[in-house]
């Protein structure tokens, strides 16, 4: 089977399913697993510019969402040549991906009848549901059947060593500039790691909010800006600390590897912000997924 990814988290699924040898289109932001976009054709890539800082993003994705313009374009012509069976994509943001609509009309247009299949989870529970039918839809459910037994076992792990702990209260930053509290599976990421995600949804949307009605009391801010790697976190956690009452630590996590992603590493995010949270009780994550500030006393 020939499957094209729209969207990194499905790179990464079919990665962590060991069917990326049959991967024949992928994103610009697909990174995962590693050296992917040197043997695969990038089909997908942004219409926003690089290097701006996160307001600066905020204001032209505004911009752009008012006018009806695509935050992504899709190679349509490049994509026919791949020749796909299998497509998978998403529906859920059009800011965080390339939509379905869209590649519907590509479809159309070069006259393919590949299979589309949609990834669109709200909760960690249809996170895995969507690992086992994209593994259904390749033909490979066995494999998910073994990857999805070790996730449930580290999740488990992590359950018994935050059991019976204090619960902090914990600030998570889907964004900094504007602020935006996350929403979907993020709340649950911080709840599976022995903390409460103060203010956001489980299951919703991301919510905006002012500096000046910061949502609290709060024990630990959570720095994980939508698609930014540690080094951007960490700058923005740094850019954060003043705002933030006397006496409260923050905690940068790459949230594009380990956060934002609807794949098997939400996992390794759920390891990661346990360790911050609870450091004396779980492992600490390998380098270069999270660092913890102590906290910065008021000027």
């Amino acid at each position: 089977m020939r499957i094209a990814s729209l969207l990194p988290a499905a790179t990464e699924i079919v990665g962590a399913l060991g069917l990326d040898d049959r991967l024949v289109a992928v994103t610009f932001e697909c990174d995962h697993p590693a050296g992917i976009r040197d043997r695969c054709p990038v089909v997908v890539d942004t219409a926003l510019p690089h290097g701006m800082t996160p307001a600066e993003i905020d204001a032209v994705v505004r911009d752009r969402a008012a006018r009806g313009l695509p935050m992504y374009s899709l190679d349509s012509e490049t994509l026919a040549r791949a020749d796909p069976d299998l497509i998978l994509t998403q529906d859920l943001c059009r800011v965080c991906a390339l939509p379905q609509a869209t590649v519907d009309e590509a479809q159309t247009a070069i006259g393919t009848d590949a299979r589309v299949l949609s990834l669109d989870p709200h909760t960690l529970d249809e996170v895995f549901s969507v690992i086992a039918e994209v593994a259904d839809a390749a033909g490979a459910a066995p494999a998910a059947d073994a990857l999805l037994a070790g996730l449930h076992a580290r999740l488990d792990a992590i359950a018994a060593a935050v059991a019976g702990r204090p619960v902090p209260r914990v600030l998570a930053l889907e964004w900094t500039d504007p602020p935006f509290l996350p929403g979907h599976w993020v709340p649950e990421l911080v709840s599976r790691a022995g903390g409460e995600a103060v203010g956001a949804i489980p299951g919703g949307r991301s919510v905006g909010f002012e500096w000046s009605d910061m949502p609290g009391p709060v024990d630990v801010v959570l720095v994980a800006p939508c698609g930014f790697g540690l080094d951007d976190a960490i700058a923005q956690a740094e850019a954060v600390r003043d705002r933030l009452p006397p006496g409260v630590p923050v905690v940068a996590l790459d949230s594009a590897s380990f956060v934002v992603r609807t794949g098997p590493r939400l996992v390794d995010g759920i390891e990661a912000i346990a360790w911050a949270l609870h450091p004396d009780a779980v492992p600490e994550p390998p380098p270069g997924r999270v660092r913890a500030f102590g906290a910065r006393a008021r000027k």
